[in-house]
């Protein structure tokens, strides 16, 4: 055997896990626990999502208040992106902040990322999934104790799958 041929096969033996699940739709995070980011346009994620979704989730729109059936969802289970399909949110740490959106205490770590927007003259910090890029909400610091934060989504962004049921493929 070459020597080549034999290094080719462990240098595979060592990716062997991360093939596995990209097989299984379930990769999401490198070895070191963190999402791994898909290099998809935008413009893909077109006829995966309603014209509203993609609005919000890729040109960063808002959706009305008081307009999401999540705002009312209070069962146990997780909210995930509404493209992509990462989890983002556990149930536990929703809250009714009054807004008319739906509102957490705190994201899945590592499964959002955050900016400062200017977009309304005075800065804010927008986040998105940190795996598809899509434009979540944004973070306030006007939320319960202890930690004083609101993450506040658009609900048109998110899905909610209840406890018991299988989370989805990620999709990308």
């Amino acid at each position: 055997m070459k020597r080549r041929v034999l290094l080719k096969g462990f240098a595979v033996l060592g990716i062997l896990p991360l093939i596995v699940l990209c097989s299984q739709g379930r990769a999401t995070s490198s070895a070191s626990g963190k999402v791994i980011p898909l290099n998809k346009p935008p413009e893909a994620w077109r006829d995966f999502l309603s014209p509203e979704a993609y609005r919000v989730l890729f040109e960063e729109d808002t959706e009305r208040p008081s307009t999401s059936a999540l705002n009312y969802e209070h069962r146990d289970g997780i909210f995930i992106c509404a493209a992509c399909y990462l989890p983002l949110f556990e149930s536990a740490y929703k809250y009714h902040s009054g807004t008319g959106w739906p509102s957490f205490t705190q994201p899945i770590a590592g499964h959002v990322e955050t900016k400062r927007d200017f977009k309304m003259i005075i800065p804010r910090t927008e986040y998105h999934c940190a795996r598809c890029g899509g434009h979540q909400g944004h973070l306030f610091n006007d939320g319960p104790p202890p930690r004083k934060e609101r993450w506040c989504n658009n609900g048109v962004a998110l899905r909610f799958v209840p406890d018991g049921e299988p989370l989805p493929a990620l999709r990308g």
